[in-house]
């Protein structure tokens, strides 16, 4: 019998489950806090590497971030399979120690192809946690817990997207500080020893590969499932490119817009696009459950295309109305981040859950990469202007909007074995 099941028969949640959405919680907090750091030094650490204007530091963003992206689609693909053959706690706590590590050494980088590489290879280990994590705890926890358990996921990295501006707020983050902020990036380290000490693996998992030899790369591509991959592989690119290609860059635009003349105004655009995320990381995964999956996808879509347009066609300078919008934005966009993890586990069969899950959020990222080498391209298209890449960026959300029809409903239905 599974945890789920035994949790389900006597009513009550095990100390195991517990474990399992603690330890899943914090490494998603910390997934946000990596992703969190790099849009807030990005333009201090280039100017001190000697990279100079707008359009230039544009350009090494959108190189650093599509590495990055890059990166997190590998290791979803690695870390995933990984989870699938060898278990998802300690796949997990490899995950974790990798992106640790190379983010913390992001300190000692001279060159802006430094950045690049190293955080190619801590997002090798961020990918691989979020679908490990979404594993383990929607095979861990009973159905009924399933919207909620979404909403903590996508808020947990949210938080950590929150944490990391409020560190830059009250540390000021220059060309003399940025590198003090990247040994941040290394405290999850700690994270492993709990996990890898305290956390009880997926007897869900165990079940499934007793006996048989899982081959989750083949399976998910095979012509039973091949068409739900593509489907879950849309639905997360559409949301990754909308945020990767455009609203990440929101610090550097509120940095431009004062002149660098008002250092806390990348953090607190930050930390505000931060609060809306976590309400919207919430809001997503409920929703989801109350009314079905497709529409709320649909009308994440719609919020995202009418927010986007207002900030990036209608506002012009860093402000209160700038800030408000951004919440509103932050909200929009990262809603589906709770919807996500909602729904992906619901496509895939518990032998191949980590790999197919894994590789459609993270590929989406590849997808994503590419929308912030043209977010960049554009800049320099429209001479350094954010709002204007932007309003073309997220045009992508009316795509998405179509594609959703294309997909079962899931709701109320049991996660497929």
């Amino acid at each position: 019998m599974t945890a789920s099941s035994a949790s389900g028969a006597s009513g009550k949640l095990t100390r195991g489950q517990w474990l399992t959405l603690v330890a899943a919680f914090l490494g998603w907090m910390f997934d946000g806090l990596e992703m969190g750091i790099f849009p807030i030094v990005a333009r201090p650490a280039l100017q001190q590497m000697g990279i100079t204007g707008d359009a230039e530091i544009g350009k090494w963003m959108g190189h650093v971030t599509a590495l990055f992206l890059l990166g997190a689609a590998g290791g979803g693909l690695v870390f995933g399979w990984l989870g699938d053959r060898i278990g998802r706690v300690r796949a997990m706590s490899l995950s974790i120690l990798t992106y640790s590590l190379f983010s913390g050494c992001c300190y000692f980088a001279k060159e802006p192809w430094h950045l690049g590489v190293l955080r190619f290879v801590s997002a090798l280990g961020m990918g691989g946690e979020w679908s490990l994590g979404v594993a383990l705890v929607m095979e861990c926890w009973p159905e009924r817990h399933r919207p909620w358990l979404a909403a903590a996921i996508g808020a947990a990295s949210n938080v950590g997207f929150g944490l990391i501006a409020i560190l830059a707020y009250k540390f000021k983050v220059t060309t003399e500080s940025w590198r003090w902020v990247m040994l941040v990036g290394a405290a999850p380290a700690l994270l492993t020893f709990f996990i890898r000490l305290f956390v009880p693996e997926s007897e869900r998992w165990k079940e499934s590969v007793t006996g048989t030899v899982s081959r989750p790369i083949r399976e998910i591509f095979s012509s039973g499932l091949l068409k739900t991959t593509i489907l879950a592989i849309s639905f997360a690119s559409v949301a990754l490119i909308g945020t990767w290609g455009s609203v990440q860059w929101a610090p550097l635009w509120a940095d431009k817009m004062t002149g660098g003349k008002v250092p806390d105004a990348k953090a607190m655009t930050q930390f505000v696009s931060s609060i809306g995320a976590i309400i919207g990381c919430i809001i997503g995964p409920l929703l989801g459950g109350m009314i079905g999956r497709r529409p709320t996808y649909f009308a994440l879509c719609l919020c995202s295309l009418l927010s986007c347009g207002f900030l990036f066609r209608t506002i012009d300078e860093y402000g209160t109305l700038f800030l408000l919008t951004i919440g509103v934005v932050g909200a929009s966009t990262a809603s589906f981040y709770g919807w996500l993890p909602l729904y992906l586990p619901e496509l895939f069969p518990t032998r191949v859950r980590a790999t197919g899950q894994g590789l459609s959020f993270n590929f989406g990222r590849i997808l994503a990469a590419v929308g912030a080498l043209q977010q960049g391209e554009l800049m320099r298209h429209y001479d350094g202007s954010y709002a204007k890449a932007g309003a073309i960026v997220t045009l992508i959300y009316a795509l998405g909007m179509v594609l959703i029809w294309l997909a079962p409903e899931t709701k109320g239905k049991p996660l497929p074995d």
